[in-house]
């Protein structure tokens, strides 16, 4: 058996955070996706590529939103030194 890697809890840590993040991004392409705004959902469902732009859409927001959620964890593990 395997020694489990030191790293382990922290790659467990940023796991988590990416899906919050994950979860927060597919939420916001939803919303805007079912809400039509800019008329976002009108141009995507007539262009012939539709597949490759809600790709590139969730992709962009799971990029961002993945990210942000892993840093503000990261930043939420630091004290406080007054």
């Amino acid at each position: 058996m395997a020694t489990p890697s030191p790293y382990a809890p922290f790659v467990s840590f940023l796991l988590k955070h990416l899906a919050v993040g994950t979860a927060g991004g597919l939420l916001l392409g939803a919303l805007l996706l079912a809400m039509d705004v800019a008329g976002l959902r009108t141009m995507i469902l007539a262009s012939p590529d539709r597949g490759l732009f809600l790709a590139l859409l969730f992709f962009g927001l799971w990029i961002t939103f993945g990210s942000l959620a892993m840093a503000v964890g990261i930043m939420q593990l630091g004290e406080e030194r007054d």
